[in-house]
């Protein structure tokens, strides 16, 4: 059994980055939608864009980091 002087190979920090793309995402579009005066409603804050997209995209991504991180790499 030979000994792999790497604990990834090049498929599991490609997931890496792919799960820390989804995150970066969806804290953007998570980002804005407040009011410059804290007396005016903005109904842009609760767009299903912030309230479900957003949220969604950040738990896919952690889901694809769990799994890039649990993946073996074939030898």
């Amino acid at each position: 059994m030979s000994q792999n002087s790497f604990l990834f190979d090049k498929k599991n920090y490609l997931l890496f980055a792919i799960g820390l793309a989804f995150i970066v995402l969806g804290f953007i579009l998570m980002s804005g939608g407040g009011s410059e005066d804290p007396n005016v409603y903005n109904e842009e804050l609760f767009s299903a864009r912030r309230i479900t997209w957003a949220p969604l995209l950040i738990v896919i991504g952690f889901v694809v980091e769990v799994f890039a991180i649990l993946r073996r790499p074939k030898s």
